[in-house]
């Protein structure tokens, strides 16, 4: 396992800036999670990290050891690519055993090495399959034995589940992060994923254009999102537009005006205090909106039903707010499945759940 630092890394393509001037810090045998849309720069950081990209600036570091300028090959990272990058002409021992022939280890010990590689991953006995004859969830499995032979300090992946159906996906998340813990290794996992991000990550970073976005744990991301564009991507969400009227008798709450009433919310962040008149978004969660009674909120927001979505363990609807914007709202569990209608019905929503973004 291994800290890493990254510190003030840029890369450009031409006059186009990939990476701009960021800022890392992953922990021992932390897995960590690039999160972020296409073109964000999240497998450039990546391919930083690897050794296959220079940056123009910054550094590097593995522990106290400065890596920038170091060959991919002397770095001692186990990279798992999207397509798996699989040999078809070698069979599952030869495919995994390849890093270690490269690095000229013994015979036996490559051969021990590769059958607990392949024991660890669940393919023991597999070894010589042909590749073609695996399926696709089995073809994974031996590009991640083939990382993990080589004993390496730090595991990347970038999209590593991508290629494979929900259910394998499922399953493949819960392997990739036991073995990770198991071994103690540092993990770097590229996605775009939030579902695979939020359920399997230690900490994460959403990023945008090139920056962070935002780092924290899942639930930090998930639940105080430091922006707009994180809370939209982190998951569903609803906004509405506001303006600040004064602070609550809650520490870390307002009351805020909207085109459709007053509504009471909490800062996105402990160390922000919003003057009044500001205009600021509210981000409200689908799963947090309900249609019964919360006791400790004046959230009352009046509206009726669009469309109504059944989905067996959630129902998903539609609301059209009186005099405001659409918002979607998700029941888990129904008992109850409300049809689209024009009569008057209420949700609300508890003011932690009202979250406060300011407007860049």
């Amino acid at each position: 396992m291994v800290h890493i630092s990254i510190q003030g890394l840029t890369k450009r393509f031409g006059a186009q800036t990939v990476l701009n001037d960021v800022n890392l810090e992953i922990g021992q045998g932390e897995l960590f999670f690039l999160l972020g849309p296409s073109g964000c720069g999240k497998t450039t950081l990546l391919r930083h990290i690897a050794g296959f990209y220079q940056p123009e600036a910054g550094s590097i570091f593995f522990d106290e050891e400065n890596v920038t300028r170091l060959p991919a090959h002397k770095r001692g990272t186990g990279m798992m690519f999207q397509s798996y990058a699989l040999w078809p002409h070698l069979n599952v021992a030869q495919n995994v055993a390849f890093g270690l022939e490269e690095r000229g280890r013994p015979k036996m010990e490559i051969e021990k090495r590769v059958e607990q590689a392949l024991e660890l991953v669940q393919l023991g006995g597999l070894g010589s399959r042909r590749i073609s004859q695996l399926s696709g969830g089995q073809q994974q499995r031996v590009a991640l034995a083939r990382a993990l032979v080589i004993r390496p300090r730090c595991l990347l992946l970038d999209e590593p589940l991508s290629n494979l159906d929900a259910k394998l996906r499922h399953e493949m998340r819960a392997e990739i992060r036991r073995i990770c813990k198991e071994f103690g290794l540092t993990g770097i996992y590229v996605t775009h994923d939030r579902d695979e991000a939020l359920s399997m990550a230690d900490r994460l970073a959403v990023m945008d254009a090139g920056r962070l976005a935002q780092v924290g744990t899942p639930e930090e991301v998930y639940r105080d999102p430091a922006s707009r564009m994180v809370a939209e991507f982190i998951g569903e969400t609803n906004f509405i537009e506001a303006r600040v009227r004064s602070q609550s008798s809650d520490p870390g709450f307002y009351d805020v005006s909207t085109d459709f009433g007053p509504l009471c919310a909490r800062t996105n962040h402990p160390d922000w205090y919003p003057q009044p008149g500001t205009s600021v978004t509210l981000s409200i969660r689908p799963e947090a909106l309900t249609f019964g009674h919360i006791l400790e909120s004046t959230n009352r927001l009046p509206c009726h039903i669009v469309d109504t979505v059944y989905l067996g363990a959630t129902v998903q609807y539609q609301l059209q707010i009186t005099g405001g914007p659409q918002l979607k709202v998700c029941e888990m569990n129904p008992r109850q499945i409300r049809p689209p209608s024009s009569d008057d019905v209420r949700v609300m929503a508890a003011a932690a759940d009202v979250v406060m973004l300011p407007q860049h």
